[in-house]
């Protein structure tokens, strides 16, 4: 059984879908492992430290084969068209492929008789949550977004007693309670910010607290999805919650957004009204930039600055902005759900597993996801 890493072929990409401590593993299972040359250097992990662990590194003239001969191909970006054509057909793929935007990836994954998973369609289960990365990656995601907001901020976070007097702490609100919110909560609370958060699920609150953080209730009605993910709201709720949002966001020195809705462009929470009355200096951060914003105005992988002097800093590529940690959490994701596929040291794609079932996207040549859900549902 073969497994093949290319290099990342999209811009800014700094992760790579397998690192050195992992390989091991699927050693021990049988598996040969490639990794393409210099697939790993954005992560800290050099061509000589894989083939210390009984990798072999291919050269960027082998690529080509190594993919074609490959039983599986891993990588965080989906795959291009070229690329899933060079593939064999029954070869399995594991990367983020999106069923809503990479509509050319899969129909081309399809086409080659690929069996595609899409570690986005992972289930919110107990079972699953070492293969979920979007939780792995979204928790390195939060993590930066405070290190950001501070270091943009002209403000100190923590209380501070000096000779000089008192320096007050920073006041943060962040909007959005999931794994990134709480992570952004943590750091923010680590480097000493007042901090305070807003989701649209009331369950969240007890979490929002535990990390010494103050819960916002809006006294709303909840809006809880599927798999612990909120929902869409109505646009009365919507303009509802802005409304009794701004004083709020107006009393914040740096603003944190992180909400998204999976496979729906992210909801508007923040407009440019709400945070015209923030003070001159105030920093916003918007996680969701990429997928429509949070926030008006903002742009990925762009600060902008507002005519009050709002800085609004789009996410772009964030957990590659901490490579080595969200490879490590990627990779271990992606050996997971792989090893699930291992029976008695041979390669078994079963549907009757519901992980397995609503992870793969292509199969037999011909789609299976439609909707949100596998075939088999």
């Amino acid at each position: 059984m073969k497994i093949f890493v290319p290099k990342e072929g999209r811009a800014g990409e700094m992760r790579v879908a397998l690192v050195p401590d992992v390989i091991s593993k699927l050693t021990r299972a049988g598996f040969e492992v490639a990794i393409e040359s210099g697939a790993g250097l954005g992560a800290g992990a050099g061509d000589e430290d894989f083939l210390g662990v009984g990798a072999s590194v291919i050269g960027a003239d082998e690529a080509s084969s190594s993919l074609a001969s490959a039983d599986v191909i891993l990588s965080v970006q989906p795959l291009t068209v070229s690329q899933f054509k060079g593939v064999k057909s029954g070869a399995i793929t594991i990367s983020f492929l999106s069923p809503t935007t990479a509509v050319e990836n899969i129909d081309a994954a399809a086409s080659a008789g690929a069996t595609a998973f899409s570690l986005e369609l992972v289930p919110r289960i107990s079972r699953a949550q070492s293969m979920d990365a979007l939780t792995s990656q979204a928790l390195c995601a939060g993590y930066r977004a405070a290190l950001v907001a501070a270091e943009l901020s002209p403000r100190f976070f923590p209380l501070l007693m000096t000779a000089a007097g008192t320096v007050t702490p920073a006041n943060v609100l962040v909007l959005g309670a999931g794994v990134a919110g709480l992570q952004a909560i943590a750091t923010a609370r680590r480097l000493g910010a007042v901090v305070s958060a807003y989701d649209v699920r009331p369950s969240s609150a007890d979490e929002v607290r535990s990390m010494g953080a103050s819960f916002i209730d809006l006294e709303l009605e909840a809006i809880e999805g599927a798999g612990g993910y909120a929902r869409e709201m109505s646009d009365e709720r919507a303009a509802k919650q802005r409304e009794l949002l701004k004083p709020f966001i107006s009393k914040s020195h740096v603003l944190i957004t992180t909400a998204a809705v999976p496979g729906k462009p992210a909801p508007r929470l923040v407009t440019k009204e709400m945070y015209s009355s923030m003070v001159e200096g105030s920093v916003i951060v918007d996680l969701a930039a990429e997928s429509g914003g949070n926030v008006e105005g903002s742009k990925p992988g762009e600060i902008v600055l507002t005519e009050n002097g709002v800085r609004i800093w789009g996410g772009k590529d964030v957990p590659s902005q901490l490579p080595f940690h969200a490879s490590s959490l990627y990779a271990r994701n992606v050996v997971n759900l792989l090893l699930l596929m291992v029976k008695e040291g041979a390669l078994n794609i079963d549907f009757a597993d519901e992980i397995i079932d609503a992870a793969a996207l292509t199969h037999g040549g011909a789609r299976r996801w439609s909707n949100g859900a596998g075939a088999g549902k």
